[in-house]
């Protein structure tokens, strides 16, 4: 008889550690103490014995799965686990004639639970609507994306949402302690030797992932080393462990948004420091720097324009170094733009400005162009008087055509650029009162001509 043990736990159980530690029982699940604490949502749900439906949002690793299974247990019900990445509609109404027959049969509750729910498209998602709305199961969803974005809206209104934050560092350090000294199903039975401080390592480098720390763990007893009739695992063990590990980033994801946010508004909010740490966190995630670039070009525009018109240069010129020389050059230069325009005169005038005349551009529909303004090629449409009237602003006095009007004649003339008081913007807003002062001029010296 085969009894060979998969590092630790008894005889036969060749599951990864991280499964044989899952919590079996509300008293051993470690953190989301906002969900779980006295008096909170889901411990009176639990005491209640009747579970709602529910969706779980949070990053991978922070109980998701086992708090469902929990939940079926406490309250005596099937617990029939699907994964939409694998499974369809088909396998829905599998587990929905199962809940009818355990229902019938027997009384008893069934809690499907759907891992990577957002996956689902929406005819998949409205498969099983009715049968949670009649009670033949309590639906318990599973996501890593912000349901918000990724699920129906006649599904967020039947389930109650709970978000799960990712594990505070010494939660995950008594996840450790637990598999070291868990006989039954951790490596309690075997005589491993992790010192304190490399237990706090590795839990750090889970990055608030409990079962990645475990995946760690796992490994590092699989490396250990015997000395003394124990297995010692060393510094370089646990180094060599953790080596490959990023932090959390989830590309085109919530966390990959909320990232880039936070880029954009340290630069805005002139934070160097700030600009610099998300960057580095995006780029340790594995975010593209070519999309880091376009986003920084985009800041450029939009929150510094013309209080600092080389901030939009050295933006692009970071962009063209990142995709001329890679990693790590261009990542510096990306890194040199961002601390420019964060230390640069901020405006968006600009922005608000063009938001301004596109939203008049739809206002106004399709007005026609002043014929003084117009193109006249052909003897035909000089005949029309197309460009009659046109004076060449180089022909005038400081090549400032003044009082000529820009606009269509069926819509009033605007004023959409207010330049800031700062940077290179104080010195275009003294130009631009001149010239209106010199239009307002023209403008009175025609009336009293007429």
């Amino acid at each position: 008889m085969n009894t060979a043990v998969r590092s630790g736990g008894s005889p036969g159980d060749s599951r990864p550690l991280a499964d044989r530690m899952r919590p079996r029982r509300a008293a051993e699940f470690i953190g989301q103490s906002h969900l779980l604490g006295p008096g909170k949502p889901l411990t009176r749900a639990l005491e209640s014995g009747h579970p709602h439906s529910m969706i779980f949002w949070g990053p991978p690793g922070t109980g998701k799965t086992t708090l469902a299974r929990i939940l079926a247990e406490v309250c005596r019900a099937d617990f029939i686990a699907l994964s939409a990445v694998m499974a369809g509609v088909k396998d829905v109404r599998a587990a929905v004639e199962q809940a009818h027959s355990r229902r019938n049969e027997a009384g008893v509750g069934t809690v499907l639970f759907l891992d990577e729910v957002h996956r689902f498209n929406k005819a998949q998602q409205d498969a099983f609507l009715p049968f949670v709305e009649d009670g033949t199961l309590t639906f318990i969803g599973a996501t890593t994306e912000n349901p918000s974005f990724e699920l129906n809206n006649a599904l967020l209104s039947r389930a109650r949402t709970y978000i799960l934050k990712p594990l505070e560092a010494a939660d995950i350090r008594r996840i450790i302690d637990a598999a070291l000294t868990d006989s039954e199903r951790g490596f309690g039975a075997r005589p491993v030797a992790l010192e304190e401080l490399l237990r706090d390592r590795l839990a750090a480098a889970a990055d608030g992932d409990a079962r990645r720390a475990l995946n760690f763990l796992e490994l590092a007893v699989d490396l250990a080393m015997p000395l003394d009739g124990r297995e010692v695992i060393s510094e370089a063990t646990v180094g060599e462990v953790i080596s490959g590990g990023v932090r959390r980033f989830d590309n085109r994801g919530e966390l990959f948004y909320d990232q880039i946010s936070a880029l954009h508004k340290s630069v805005r909010g002139s934070s160097p420091d700030g600009a610099l740490y998300w960057l580095a966190r995006m780029l340790d995630g594995g975010c593209d720097p070519l999309y880091i670039a376009r986003r920084v070009v985009r800041m450029a525009s939009e929150d510094i324009g013309n209080a600092d018109p080389r901030a939009l240069s050295m933006a692009l010129d970071a962009w063209d170094v990142q995709e001329r020389l890679g990693s790590p050059e261009g990542e510096l230069a990306i890194a040199q733009a961002v601390v420019y325009m964060a230390c640069a005169p901020k405006s968006n005038a600009v922005y608000v400005a063009f938001g301004e005349a596109a939203s008049d551009a739809r206002q106004f529909g399709t007005l026609e162009v002043p014929l003084h303004l117009r193109n006249a090629p052909t003897k035909l449409m000089q005949g029309l008087g197309y460009g009659r009237d046109y004076r060449y602003a180089h022909d005038e006095t400081d090549a400032y055509t003044a009082g000529e009007n820009y606009f269509p004649e069926a819509m009033p003339q605007k004023t959409y650029y207010h330049p800031v008081p700062r940077g290179l913007e104080i010195k275009i807003a003294e130009k631009l009162a001149e010239l209106r002062s010199r239009d307002e001029a023209a403008h009175t010296k025609t009336i009293k001509l007429k």
